[in-house]
């Protein structure tokens, strides 16, 4: 454990030694936002209409008393969405499906020794390879996030309308119930997304950069990055938990 943390952390120390030109990194960053975000959206956005669909359902049906008023429903969908789901669960998915992608696109350089070929033209290659993917994903991930949270609204909304579990305008007014919490609690979703961020794409960049062997070495790489990454998201997420809403 300790030995994969300190080769971890000096791949993190490496990232900024001998950069290229400004250039460079800048299209690079731009074809990761594109490869990371922009190519994973449709993803993002289908699961979060569905699940804020099926939030409406499951709160609809656990709160049936005419005690509770209706625009209970959206003011649970709005803060389950903000506080839990899209950081944490849409995160957990892209480590699936980006973690999976980087892990395999690295080691994949690995052995076919294309990462070699860079260092003996004198590239640093941990930061022309990795560092973009990073600031990359710290650019898009949020931007992904707010996608998430819209639709998921959305998606409770349309659920509202073609079933008629209960009044538009009651599940509008309680996704409307903005207070100053809430807004605090949208802090503290998009800062959880930062961390999650950094994690996904270092920790998956890590076991790709530091693949060996050949092809079946770059599945089990994929395999260890995806894990990994859910495993470090989950404790982070009890921790800033604790630390933000405390």
């Amino acid at each position: 454990m300790f030995y994969h943390i300190g080769r971890y952390t000096t791949m993190l120390s490496y990232l900024f030694a001998k950069p290229e030109r400004v250039s460079t990194y800048w299209k690079r960053l731009i074809d990761e936002i594109i490869q990371l975000g922009v190519k994973s959206l449709f993803m993002v956005v289908l699961m979060s209409a569905f699940m804020g669909a099926v939030l409406v359902i499951q709160t609809a049906s656990a709160i049936e008393s005419a005690w509770i008023p209706d625009y209970t429903v959206g003011f649970t969908v709005k803060q389950t969405l903000i506080l839990e789901f899209c950081p944490t669960i849409i995160s957990l998915i892209l480590a699936g499906k980006v973690g999976s992608n980087i892990a395999s696109e690295l080691g994949t350089m690995r052995v076919t020794e294309q990462i070699d070929a860079l260092e003996v033209m004198g590239v640093n290659s941990i930061g022309f390879l990795i560092g973009p993917k990073i600031l990359g994903s710290l650019f898009i991930f949020p931007i992904l996030i707010m996608y998430s949270m819209f639709f998921g609204f959305v998606g409770g909304w349309a659920l509202c309308y073609l079933t008629e579990i209960i009044p538009i305008e009651q599940y509008l007014l309680g996704i409307q119930s903005f207070s100053y919490e809430n807004y605090e609690y949208l802090r503290y979703a998009l800062i959880k997304t930062v961390f999650f961020a950094f994690i996904i794409t270092s920790v998956s960049s890590y076991f790709g950069y530091y693949t060996s062997g050949g092809a079946l070495e770059v599945g089990k790489s994929s395999t260890k990055a995806v894990v990994y990454s859910s495993i470090l998201i989950l404790m982070i997420n009890v921790l800033l938990t604790q630390l933000l809403l405390d």
